[in-house]
């Protein structure tokens, strides 16, 4: 059974910086990446490694804060966050699929896999 395992949330300051981590089981996926929900909110799409890395992705609200790297031979997603913000509190989730096609990556239904989640809090 597939199965995605998140790690590294937490509670940071305004400014400070956080990694998560992602391992997938059971299987393989071409690409990685990572959504958020915040309370009373839609989960959006936040990063992705696309093809093993061939190329990545960022929603707007975190290009040039965030970075989501790729290790294939753990097959293990990361996002580094920087600079943050009170607005990036969350629940991050990672997602994983071998069939997306990019005009469907900020979808959620194009993710065939999805972790269980782990909060990320940044007290304002």
């Amino acid at each position: 059974q597939v199965q995605l395992v998140e790690s590294g949330g937490g509670l940071v300051q305004v400014g400070g910086s956080l990694r998560l981590s992602c391992a997938a089981s059971g299987g393989t996926f071409s690409s990685m990446g990572w959504f958020r929900q915040a309370p009373g909110k839609e989960r959006e799409f936040v990063a992705l490694s696309w093809r093993r890395g061939s190329n990545t992705y960022y929603a707007d609200s975190v290009k040039g804060r965030f970075t989501i790297s790729r290790d294939n031979a753990r097959n293990t997603v990361h996002l580094d966050m920087n600079s943050m913000m009170p607005e990036d509190t969350a629940v991050y989730y990672c997602a994983a699929g071998n069939r997306l096609i990019l005009s469907s990556i900020r979808q959620r239904a194009a993710y065939e896999s999805w972790g269980q989640g782990t909060q990320v809090t940044v007290p304002s």
